[in-house]
């Protein structure tokens, strides 16, 4: 699995990327955590520099992650879950000391995806689509993940490419189906560990306000940040640091 370490001592920060993604998601936050902390980032199976098309549900991801955890001497952490990697960084269990959710509703049931989404999870064609989509269809479905108008990066389309099609499957078809079983409300509120939610109010896949509704209830503390959309750790990279670094504040006091 592949691993970026800096900063140093602790806290220890670990940022987990979400569906199509890579550690790269978290370039902007990671140099200000880095001031405050030891900052770990690696790519989730089926991702970036790590690859593969198995283990690609959260309970396999987290255990891919305590074996980093493990190799490089780290017990406790801050974990970081953007989208999809919040399901992953619940899955971390105990060795997570303080949470924060960005971008994620606790399950699909709210949700609205881009059309045609669904196909990208059929057998055949699914990985047909991920093969030949034309760049602009590409650069389209990378821009829902932010709020309208905001120019993102392009390096961040590498990651549509380096992405195994057999993702697609797990994330929109299997995860639905765990997320219904186990919604992320209540994986929240069985872990019991301080935890923060951070929402942009345009995020185009899921409604703001029931997913703070939910989560609020669930005892998790809720910020919402106004001109975000769902990826608040690009789009506005020193207020989600400072949200981050004061859940460590509020809980030392």
């Amino acid at each position: 699995m592949f691993v970026t370490d800096e900063g140093q001592g602790s806290p220890v920060f670990l940022l987990l990327h979400g569906f199509s993604g890579s550690h790269r998601w978290f370039d902007a936050v990671t140099p200000l955590l880095a001031a405050h902390g030891r900052v770990l980032r690696v790519d989730l199976r089926g991702h970036g520099r790590t690859g593969g098309r198995i283990g690609l549900d959260a309970v396999s991801q987290a255990a891919d992650v305590l074996g980093v955890l493990d190799s490089l001497g780290v017990d406790q952490v801050t974990a970081v879950g953007h989208s999809y990697g919040a399901d992953v960084a619940l899955a971390l269990g105990r060795r997570v000391s303080r949470l924060v959710i960005i971008g994620q509703a606790p399950d699909y049931g709210d949700a609205t995806f881009p059309r045609g989404n669904g196909l990208l999870a059929a057998p055949v064609l699914g990985p047909l689509l991920h093969r030949f989509a034309p760049a602009g269809a590409v650069r389209r479905a990378v821009s829902y993940a932010f709020a309208p108008g905001f120019a993102f990066d392009p390096v961040l389309l590498r990651d549509h490419a380096a992405t195994d099609p057999a993702v697609a499957r797990a994330v929109i078809v299997d995860r639905r189906n765990a997320l219904a079983r186990r919604p992320l409300d209540e994986q929240v509120r069985a872990l019991g560990v301080p935890t923060l939610v951070i929402l942009g109010r345009h995020d185009r896949f899921y409604p703001c306000a029931r997913t703070a509704e939910r989560y609020r209830a669930a005892g998790a503390r809720v910020e919402i940040i106004a001109d975000a959309g769902h990826s608040p750790q690009v789009e506005r990279p020193s207020e989600v640091v400072d949200l981050v670094l004061s859940l460590h504040a509020n809980c030392s006091e």
